[in-house]
């Protein structure tokens, strides 16, 4: 427990880590990497270019310091971020490392602004936030190890099948190299796969949305090739499982982990919207829905460029034809001659509220979408100006989690 008087000092430190926490979070990360290389074999350093995952640690700062004395408050961020810590090996040791580093750049950035009352504050603040994500992730790591099929850190898996599903997507399908028993999961859920590229010093973890139903003898993950646009990379990871990985070869890959699950417990229909290879969760909520026989009613949305781009339209055709209370419509930004004759696609341009209206009964359901940033926060905001309740609007991140604050931009693919 913090007493009062260091509670008020870091409550005292809200606005300045509204103004100053991503440039403590840059410096940060600076240092403990210059200090501590090997965690270089953890963090996904595109999203440390992209400033990704600077930004979401200040985010996290800044919650833990606003509520400060009520962490309950932010219990389920604290999860959040377990589920990644543990799915990527964040172990208790680290948290030390962690503290010295960020206290560090604290001081750094804020230079006599952080006086020696501020940082024994903040020294003791952060022992008590480190417990508290010490403590949930000890749980998410037994439970991980300790479930039917389970097991701890990272676990050899065959590639047994690889399957293009469009010009910038693959699927992989994943069997143990054990032959055991695999751990089922939530649909929804994502798992870590790390990867050692000859002549990369630092080893590269990247997490993938499972895209098939539960339940099977294998797991199914279907990675977008990244191709490197307005002046980002190319993806190394997603590059080296297209160009390089093939059937036979071995993938370690860490238990099955996420918060971003399909809730089966209600009779309301359900609103899967996706764009890009942000339908990967949604395919393994969509084909858990049917292959559990629910009568739920099920409307499947995909936005793409073009059928080149779209994956797996083949099988929601076939889910929809074969299922009269499952319905799919696809929206295509700038559809071929070939998209045009065949009639494949239901919208030309981009997913707004208007259509949603027209091809939705009522905003009663529970909606659930993934893709590109700019794709999620146009979402969020037309379901929200729609009225739909925040309890029923669910949706999942590639990658650092980040604010959706309303901005003009039309939705991307």
């Amino acid at each position: 427990m913090l007493d009062a008087k260091t509670i008020e000092i870091i409550k005292s430190t809200v606005p300045v880590l509204e103004e100053y926490g991503q440039t403590i979070t840059k410096r940060f990360y600076e240092m403990m990497f210059e200090n501590h290389p090997e965690l270089l074999n953890i963090f996904n350093h595109a999203n440390q270019k992209q400033g990704r995952q600077q930004q979401a640690l200040a985010n996290a700062v800044y919650a833990a310091a606003a509520n400060i004395d009520n962490l309950g408050n932010i219990l389920p961020v604290v999860k959040q971020i377990g589920e990644k810590h543990r799915s990527l090996g964040i172990k208790p040791e680290h948290y030390p490392i962690v503290g010295e580093n960020l206290l560090a750049a604290m001081k750094d950035v804020l230079g006599d602004a952080a006086t020696d009352d501020i940082m024994e504050a903040w020294k003791k603040a952060y022992g008590v936030i480190a417990d508290a994500f010490i403590t949930v992730e000890k749980e998410m790591y037994e439970a991980a190890e300790n479930q039917p099929g389970g097991w701890k850190d990272f676990r050899n898996f065959i590639v047994v099948k690889k399957v293009k599903e469009s010009d910038v997507i693959t699927s992989f399908y994943l069997q143990p190299e054990d032959k055991q028993a695999i751990a089922s999961y939530l649909p929804g859920q994502y798992i870590s796969v790390k990867l050692s590229i000859p002549g990369e010093t630092y080893t590269h973890i990247r997490q993938y949305s499972l895209s098939d139903a539960p339940g099977k003898d294998y797991y199914r993950i279907s990675v977008k090739k990244e191709t490197g646009m307005n002046g980002k990379p190319d993806g190394k990871v997603s590059t080296y499982l297209h160009d390089v990985v093939k059937e036979g070869d071995i993938l370690p890959l860490s238990a099955p982990a996420g918060d971003f699950t399909l809730d089966e417990s209600h009779g309301l229909p359900i609103v899967l919207i996706s764009g890009g290879v942000g339908l990967t969760p949604l395919m393994s909520m969509l084909n858990t829905l049917v292959e559990k026989g629910s009568r739920r009613e099920v409307t499947f949305i995909h936005a793409a460029i073009n059928g080149n781009y779209h994956a797996m339209k083949k099988h929601v055709d076939t889910v929809a034809d074969n299922n009269e209370n499952v319905r799919a419509f696809f929206c295509y930004e700038k559809p071929t001659d070939d998209d045009r004759k065949n009639g494949c696609f239901a919208k030309e341009g981009y997913v707004d509220l208007d259509w949603l209206k027209k091809i939705l009964p009522s905003n009663e359901a529970h909606f659930y979408f993934c893709g590109p940033v700019p794709f999620m926060r146009t979402v969020k905001h037309a379901l929200e100006d729609w009225g739909v309740p925040e309890d029923r609007i669910h949706f999942e991140f590639f990658g650092p989690a980040m604010a959706l604050e309303k901005e003009p931009e039309a939705i991307a693919n």
